[in-house]
């Protein structure tokens, strides 16, 4: 199981990572393997101003539907368009390719909050 120690993770398995004032989001490693096959995904639009923990879209697999939350509050300001062309991305390169969405924040401390690496494998391994 991969899991970057350059991000930050929320315990409903989003990966965060800071670039400026710019975080891009996507589902973990774990999440992806969890779900299976994924074959849609629903992303939230630019201009969207989205809260920490509230859903910002949802992953269709071949098992489930899960929604995807917000690890972050501020506004959608880039969304992979690559991802719902191509959903099979999420599962072949999560970290990379297979990124969701991109929000502005108002400050870098909105990332203080989740997890490190080193929290998170303690997360998934209970």
């Amino acid at each position: 199981m991969e899991i970057p120690e350059n991000l930050r993770y929320s315990s409903d398995h989003e990966w965060a990572k800071l670039d400026g004032l710019r975080v891009r989001v996507g589902i973990t490693d774990y999440a992806q393997d969890a779900l299976g096959d994924v074959v849609f995904v629903d992303l939230p639009s630019v201009g969207d101003t989205v809260q920490v923990g509230s859903p910002i879209g949802e992953v269709e697999s071949t098992k489930s539907v899960s929604e995807i939350y917000a690890p972050v509050a501020g506004i959608v300001v880039a969304v992979n368009s690559g991802a719902s062309d191509a959903p099979e991305s999420i599962n072949a390169d999560p970290y990379g390719n297979g990124w969701l969405c991109e929000i502005e924040i108002a400050d870098e401390s909105a990332v203080a909050d989740l997890l490190d690496a080193t929290a998170y494998r303690g997360l998934i391994s209970d």
